[in-house]
């Protein structure tokens, strides 16, 4: 994410922080929502019947992603502008866990959820954000 954009997210991010709550990594990706269970079995199902052929699922929207040392904040992204367009949501770190990490030519994804939600955010992150994709599937731990 170029430096005006970072500016403007963490300008926008800044009120809602906690005293002493930092930002690890702020960057661009696309999100979906998607059941957890669901989508396990429909994976694991078109793996076996298409020989592990990708599987069709919703197209994802572009959004702002900022990950603090204790939360999740996500922004709509501004088509147009480099700004960060309405706060959607706020997600608490603890407690979340990860998909493994799925590696694709132009972008990769994981899937964020709670053990006890079916409900799990789909990050999709593009080739330049690969660094960040990193320190966001470091910091959340591989479901069990």
């Amino acid at each position: 994410m170029n430096g005006k954009r970072r500016r403007l997210l963490l300008a926008a991010i800044d009120p809602m922080l906690e005293p002493e709550e930092r930002v690890e990594v702020a960057t661009i990706v696309n999100l979906s929502s998607v059941s957890v269970r669901r989508t396990a079995a429909f994976a694991a199902a078109s793996a076996i019947v298409s020989g592990g052929g990708m599987a069709v699922i919703p197209a994802p929207a572009p959004m702002y992603l900022a990950m603090t040392d204790r939360r999740f904040f996500v922004f709509r992204a501004n088509p147009t502008f480099a700004r960060p367009e309405e706060h959607l949501m706020t997600i608490p770190r603890a407690g979340l866990v990860r998909s493994e990490i799925k590696e694709r030519l132009l972008n990769s994804s994981f899937v964020v959820s709670s053990p006890d939600n079916e409900q799990g955010l789909k990050i999709v992150f593009p080739l330049v954000s690969r660094k960040d994709r990193s320190a966001i599937a470091a910091a959340v731990p591989l479901a069990g």
